[in-house]
């Protein structure tokens, strides 16, 4: 009896010893990890490594929080990619979305989902996606795709599924709601930082701006001006190096934030706040200098002023007769004047862009030219011109589809007004939602980056709003549904 205990003790000596050993190694292999990676890319990069593995290890575990991942890239680090070499360079966002998606899928292969929500409009996104895919297959006569135009158009359809995905996962307003405030927080963040850079002095800010060059951002020349001459204005570009790619973004968003300003029950707490926002990241667009986005902002909030808040109407008239006047807003007057005169440099090189955009149509009028290259050294298919681009690279077919799924997202969304408008919880996201992605089309006329490749944050952003559309929607009208039921069997 005694030998037996004996052993037993030994044993379990042994087995705490192995259990040492094996954790003294691993703590070795993450200390010497560490410090290699202090050694390679720095103190502070290794420490944002190591919480953004930290955070990478919760994303895969909770598809609510890849989704906010998702937000937060998109918003505050666009033209992130990961800080080490692997084969390849994948993006922050590259990250973001496949967590995102591997998480949803996991959901179905462990039986956690086991019924796909879809909406009508689903039917004319799927052949818009459809369209695509053919385009770019077909492109393929002109030129070989890279390796970075692949990855970038599969970006592009995996954005595009966020319109099916939302709608599976937003089953209760309660979600939704949720998620447009990560949205409103996350945009008051950039709008706050955008103006900061700003109104600090260009060699601090442009030095700020270079430490991001670690993680693929411009190592130097970060800061802007209007037509590129630094005699002129400086316009605020925050984290997205492209002041127009901003101003697209924040015009967006501001729309979507506006109704909460006045709506019963705001997604935000408190009301001055959401003022505070709202106004920062209106001061942060008209910072951007881009007047293509300030008048679809100025488009959005008339039509929330014409659909739901019409007392609102005499504010915006006198909001928009004092930028008329007031001595501060002259220079962006003149800006504005020059650009329907067509008297500025960068409206001239957009007029001659969409000359030649309509040549190129003109040549290959029903499937364009695809993603890949150009047929001839003389043509080429980008063009500040959402749709003019679409033309070129989708054809007018293309373009045809695309304006179509975005009618049967209006119309879809105008069926669910109606139920709700007495609706507190969803009534303000579903104006916002709606009238933002009008503000999204109308800047897409002297704007592209809600189309092009290399802009993968703006285009992700642009179906995030039609998601949040279609929803709003759903959830509205499968309230409603409900209600009515209830009401029938009463």
């Amino acid at each position: 009896m005694s030998a037996a205990y004996g052993l037993q003790v030994r044993i379990s000596q042994l087995d705490r010893r192995q259990y040492a050993l094996v954790v003294g190694f691993g703590v070795g292999a993450i200390g010497a990890g560490i410090g290699l990676l202090i050694a390679l890319i720095g103190p502070l990069l290794a420490i944002a490594a190591l919480l953004g593995l930290l955070a990478g290890l919760y994303i895969i575990t909770d598809v609510s929080a890849a989704l906010y991942a998702i937000i937060g890239v998109v918003l505050l680090l666009p033209f992130g990619v990961f800080p080490v070499k692997i084969a390849i360079t994948p993006t922050l966002l590259d990250l973001a979305l496949g967590a995102f998606l591997l998480v949803y899928l996991f959901q179905w292969m462990t039986g956690r989902r086991g019924r796909l929500e879809l909406a009508p409009v689903h039917a004319l996104v799927t052949v818009y996606v459809m369209w695509l895919v053919l385009a770019f297959a077909l492109g393929m006569r002109h030129a070989s795709p890279t390796s970075a135009i692949i990855r970038q158009f599969a970006e592009t359809l995996l954005s595009i599924s966020m319109v099916f995905i939302l709608v599976d996962l937003m089953r209760h307003p309660a979600m939704l709601r949720r998620l447009v405030l990560v949205i409103v927080l996350a945009i008051g963040a950039q709008a706050l930082l955008a103006t900061s850079l700003y109104i600090a002095p260009d060699a601090l800010a442009e030095a700020l701006l270079v430490r991001l060059s670690r993680i693929g951002y411009p190592p130097g020349g970060v800061i802007r001006y209007i037509e590129d001459n630094p005699a002129l204005a400086e316009r605020a570009i925050g984290t997205w190096v492209d002041p127009n790619a901003l101003g697209g973004t924040l015009a967006t968003a501001a729309i979507l934030i506006a109704p909460q300003v006045v709506a019963r029950k705001p997604v935000l707490r408190w009301r001055w706040l959401t003022l505070g926002i709202f106004a920062t990241v209106a001061l942060a667009l008209l910072l951007t200098s881009s007047r293509a986005s300030f008048l679809a902002f100025g488009a959005g909030l008339l039509i929330i002023a014409l659909f739901r808040y019409r007392r609102l109407l005499p504010i915006l008239l006198i909001a928009g007769m004092a930028f008329l006047f007031l001595p501060q807003t002259q220079s962006y007057i003149n800006r504005l004047a020059q650009a329907f005169q067509g008297a500025d440099l960068a409206t001239r090189m957009r007029i001659g862009e969409w000359t030649d955009s309509i040549e190129v149509i003109a040549r290959y009028p029903f499937m364009g030219l695809g993603f890949t290259g150009t047929p001839e050294i003389d043509i080429y298919a980008n063009v500040a011109n959402m749709y003019l681009m679409m033309a070129n690279q989708i054809g007018l077919t293309g373009l045809f589809i695309f304006l179509l799924t975005m009618t049967g997202v209006f119309i879809y969304g105008r069926r669910a007004w109606r139920f709700a408008r007495e609706d507190p919880d969803s009534a303000a996201i579903h104006l916002g939602s709606h009238a933002a992605l009008f503000t999204g089309l109308v800047n897409g006329i002297a704007d592209l980056y809600f189309f092009r490749l290399d802009f993968q944050s703006s285009i992700t952003w642009f179906w995030l709003i039609v998601a949040l559309c279609v929803v709003s929607s759903k959830l509205i009208l499968d309230t409603a549904s409900q209600r009515i039921a209830k009401g029938a069997i009463a």
